[in-house]
């Protein structure tokens, strides 16, 4: 089972030039569509005056979301090309947007996927790629009276506490490597009167 995936740990920044047309990249770590939409948004406003704002974007573990925008630029020459570096370093939960500001000259199809290849390399090789673990965030609950046997479960399988609520009834979440989840989940239901949420 694949539980791990690769992305960038913060934002970067790239550059092309070809023939005065500057191409500007901006790389985000993202976890949403909303999120994407919002930082889109943002640099339209930042860099109102430029002629394009393309982008490509990849969420989830398994890669399988992710959509291409060539904003107005001949059709796959800006958005595929981004798209291309992201899956040819296997990143997800990523977006990268490349800003043109138009030089005069004409680019032409080739040129024009190459420069928004190389934008969006240039900002790919700026970041610092890392190896992210899947995790299943849970939320359990249970009697104060079954206390010690989750929490010597916890202590085995070295779980961490979040937002622990220690009462009659008591309640806390933690997150668990994917590929432990079943086995965890086992032993968990084993203890009387044990729910478990998931969170995500």
């Amino acid at each position: 089972m694949v539980d791990t995936f690769k992305t960038i740990s913060k934002p970067s920044e790239g550059l092309f030039k070809d023939k005065g047309s500057k191409f500007m990249s901006f790389a985000f770590p993202v976890e949403s569509e909303d999120e994407i939409r919002n930082i889109v948004q943002l640099l339209r406003k930042e860099h109102h005056s430029a002629r394009h704002h393309c982008y490509a974007w990849r969420l989830g573990y398994d890669k399988s979301v992710f959509r291409a925008n060539d904003d107005g630029e001949p059709s796959s020459t800006a958005g595929k090309p981004i798209l291309g570096q992201i899956q040819s370093f296997d990143l997800t939960n990523i977006l990268i947007v490349v800003v043109r500001y138009f030089g005069g000259t004409l680019l032409g199809v080739s040129g024009l996927i190459n420069a928004y290849r190389n934008a969006a390399y240039d900002a790919i090789i700026q970041a610092e790629i890392i190896e992210k673990l899947v995790e299943k965030q849970l939320l359990i609950e249970f009697d104060y009276s079954v206390l010690n046997e989750v929490m010597k479960i916890f202590k085995e399988e070295k779980l961490t506490q979040n937002e622990p609520q220690f009462d009659l009834r008591c309640q806390l979440k933690t997150q668990i490597r994917l590929k432990d989840l079943n086995r965890i989940e086992e032993g968990l239901k084993k203890v009387e009167g044990l729910k478990i949420s998931y969170l995500n």
